[in-house]
């Protein structure tokens, strides 16, 4: 038969005070770690979520950003003008719903005193936006006016970089842009400066486009992309252009791999650098758990308890102490979801400022990681207690 529950649950309210310490412990751990998840999970959901599949990125072939891609305008004109797969406005006989893009990251200062940092750049045509629909929002100002030397600004550089408030001049080279709009926009286009493609060609001293944007019809979406993809790439009709195809989707989570790989390694190694100190901390109470019952384990085992529900009464005590220390590490963690912060995109090497997310899935691997940590912390002192001797156990105090 098994032992109690209650009596395992009374045990450690009777110790409340090695009990507090050692959730206060594990709840550390698991706040440091959820905070990482929080801030990898806030990275990821900003590039990969916010992707869509029903828009397409051209690239030059070989290159893995349009930081590396270049392509000439006659390719990018051959692109949109020819493509069955990009959809037109108003119908077939509108314009096609695609756009050359150039991209450039320009040094900035930070607005902190923290040194300066790599913005993002970006000459938009008109069709940039007409793609991005309703998910492009001014909340400051306008758009900008195609042709003029205007630029508009992601909201999340306004209060980071110097010059990105309404009004300000954003001096490029030897060309001033005036900041006519501050926008939103869902994926990581909050931390860019858009202006006209053309009038940023000649700023930036860029000869090609980096990339083309491309609504796609309904056919090339889903199933239908990697056939479309296949075909540019491979096909006699394209091959000539040396250009690739991604969905958005696609791109921006490439996009993510170096930092997200980052932030999950140094979530592993805080893990168990902390993790050690915690299970140590959740062995220490167990041993002293086992030592000050030992008569008690006498009279159970005198009873005619057997040493394996002994043993599972005090894993389970172990395992509330992890659930109890994962509860209080994610209390601790949900006040930072929410709060904005940046870093440095190691695709891109620029600027990217996002905010930590505080997901299920992050709260779910805490609590897993502090019921392994009391997992862990308990092994040793309960196997010890099922060991001990009924007589031995006895005559102890």
């Amino acid at each position: 038969m098994l032992v109690p529950i209650t009596y395992t649950l009374r045990s450690l309210f009777v110790r409340r005070s090695a009990t507090f310490l050692t959730v206060l412990g594990i709840g550390a751990t698991v706040a440091v770690l959820a905070g990482v998840l929080a801030l990898r999970a806030g990275f990821t959901t900003l590039f990969v979520q916010n992707g869509r599949d029903d828009v397409a990125v051209f690239l030059r072939q070989g290159a893995t950003s349009e930081g590396e891609s270049g392509i000439t305008r006659e390719t990018c004109d051959r692109l949109i003008k020819t493509l069955p797969q990009i959809a037109k406005a108003g119908g077939p006989e509108g314009a096609p719903l695609a756009a050359m893009e150039c991209y450039l990251a320009v040094r900035r200062n930070k607005l902190d005193g923290g040194g300066e940092t790599n913005v993002p750049i970006r000459g938009v045509e008109a069709a940039s936006l007409a793609i991005r629909g309703d998910a492009l929002r001014f909340v400051e100002g306008r758009a900008l006016q195609f042709g003029s030397d205007e630029v508009v600004v992601g909201r999340k550089l306004v209060d980071r970089i110097e010059s990105c408030r309404l009004g300000d001049v954003v001096q490029l080279n030897t060309t001033p842009f005036r900041v006519v709009g501050i926008f939103e926009c869902d994926g990581p286009f909050e931390s860019e400066i858009w202006g006209d493609f053309e009038r940023m060609l000649v700023a930036l001293q860029r000869p090609v486009a980096n990339r083309v944007v491309a609504k796609l019809v309904p056919e090339a979406q889903g199933d239908g992309f990697e056939p479309f993809a296949t075909m540019l790439a491979e096909g006699d009709a394209y091959q000539d252009l040396k250009v690739i195809a991604k969905t958005e989707r696609a791109y921006l989570a490439e996009m993510t791999g170096a930092l997200g790989t980052t932030l999950l390694v140094l979530s592993l190694a805080l893990s168990v650098i902390m993790g050690l100190a915690a299970t140590f901390t959740a062995t220490n109470t167990m041993l002293s758990a086992v030592a000050s019952r030992t008569h008690e384990i006498g009279i159970l085992l005198s009873l005619g308890f057997r040493p394996f529900p002994i043993f599972l009464s005090f894993l389970f005590e172990a395992l509330v102490l992890g659930l109890l220390g994962g509860a209080v590490g994610c209390l601790l963690a949900l006040p930072i979801n929410g709060i904005e912060t940046g870093t440095t995109n190691f695709a891109t090497f620029t600027e990217v400022a996002f905010a930590f997310r505080v997901t299920p899935p992050v709260l779910a691997g805490a609590i897993t990681f502090a019921l392994v940590l009391g997992l862990l912390g308990g092994a040793v002192p309960a196997w010890r207690a099922a060991r001990l001797a009924p007589t031995e156990a006895l005559r102890r105090r």
